[in-house]
């Protein structure tokens, strides 16, 4: 489906994501299957393969309804508890407008502007420095940010963040993910079962038969297997890829909603690498902003690179990039995991072709942001700043 512009994106993903979760149903028929033809394999093992196959997709079709019900009362169990067990898992509660006046205003000012109901806002008791939306539902709905991000982030940096958060729940990207997650916990479950099964009952493949009628169990039952591991693989695949394909569209949504490019590309940089909760789940790490540690190759990464999307924030909508902030400085409460701000010098900040004028000064302790310059840009600034 071809897409011409934000909206026309968001339909296409939400299009492509209810096919996705409807291959993950599919997944879990196809692992069913696959139990099926080993314990055909089990029971009559000399049979020809095209009659373990018929026997197979008798039992497939008997457990059919159970299957079915099972999953759904996994997703059940999900629809009412995930937001507890996640908030158990990184040390999550809720706050209130009197608790935290100031993060609670900038959610609920964006909400008005959006006008949309405004979420359940939690805070996780860890320092990193990330956030998350989780909820199935108007009512479910929340977004939790760690104690490390609210305090090494500003004001405009973390209405960036709350905005990037609100975008997934408004484009229906948490429902999406939460419901792919669920699914394929019961397809990696049920995929768990099998091979613990096999493994514990110490069956052996059957020897093939001099009878070529015969001797079927052993090619039966590495079908299964194969099955179940290409179901299990891709069951993977699909779900990182919901996760994925969503936070260039998160980004341009917080961009859009808060007029401010310059703000989430300097809270995506300080994130950067520093964003993982240490009590959470490789689940809950992919609703987060950033996922530090989710992949060795593109494919099994859950979101794309900072600088992707640094670069995308840059292309579409402009604002400031000061790059990569690399070194860390000890922090009393938060051990040694907060970013150090560059520092302001008495020599001119590095500069390239355009010349040292056209570059930014470093932030420091800067009283005016790039997001406040005036129509001169960074040189008046900086003069004013030389001239003391």
């Amino acid at each position: 489906m071809p897409a011409y512009g934000l909206y026309s994106h968001i339909r296409a993903n939400r299009i492509r994501s209810i096919v996705l979760i409807a291959g993950l149903f599919l997944l879990v028929y196809l692992m069913s299957f696959a139990g099926g033809l080993i314990a055909a394999a089990l029971a009559v093992g000399d049979a020809p393969l095209d009659d373990l196959i018929d026997v197979a997709f008798g039992y497939f079709l008997s457990s059919l309804p159970v299957v079915t019900i099972g999953t759904l009362i996994w997703l059940w169990i999900a629809w009412q508890f995930h937001q507890r067990m996640i908030d158990a898992l990184v040390s999550g509660h809720d706050v209130s407008r009197k608790e935290e006046p100031g993060l609670y205003n900038l959610l609920e000012n964006l909400c008005i502007a959006r006008g949309i109901p405004m979420p359940k806002l939690k805070i996780a008791e860890d320092p990193a420095l990330n956030a998350f939306a989780t909820g199935l539902n108007q009512k479910q709905y929340a977004i939790t940010v760690t104690r490390g991000l609210m305090q090494h982030l500003d004001e405009p940096e973390l209405e960036a963040v709350l905005g990037h958060e609100l975008t997934h729940i408004r484009n229906g990207d948490v429902r999406m993910l939460v419901i792919a997650v669920v699914i394929a916990g019961v397809v990696s479950f049920f995929g768990e079962l099998v091979f613990r099964g096999l493994l514990r009952t110490g069956v052996r493949l059957p020897s093939d038969s001099s009878d070529d009628r015969k001797g079927g169990g052993a090619i039966a039952i590495m079908i299964a297997l194969a099955i179940v591991a290409i179901a299990w693989f891709l069951s993977i695949v699909i779900r990182l890829s919901l996760s994925r394909t969503r936070e260039y569209l998160a980004d341009a949504g917080a961009v859009e909603l808060t007029k401010n490019p310059s703000a989430m590309i300097m809270a995506l940089r300080k994130i950067e690498g520093r964003g993982e909760l240490e009590t959470a789940t490789a689940s809950v790490m992919e609703m987060c902003v950033d996922n530090p540690h989710s992949g060795f190759v593109d494919i099994f990464s859950t979101h794309p690179a900072i600088e992707k999307r640094v670069a995308a924030i840059l292309q579409t909508a402009g604002g400031r990039d000061l790059g990569p902030i690399p070194s860390l400085a000890p922090d009393k409460q938060f051990g040694d995991r907060v970013p150090e701000a560059p520092k302001l010098t008495d020599e001119p900040p590095p500069w390239g072709e355009l010349g040292p004028w056209d570059r930014q000064p470093a932030l420091g302790n800067n009283p005016l942001p790039p997001w406040q310059w005036g129509p001169e840009g960074p040189r008046s600034w900086w003069e004013r700043w030389r001239r003391g």
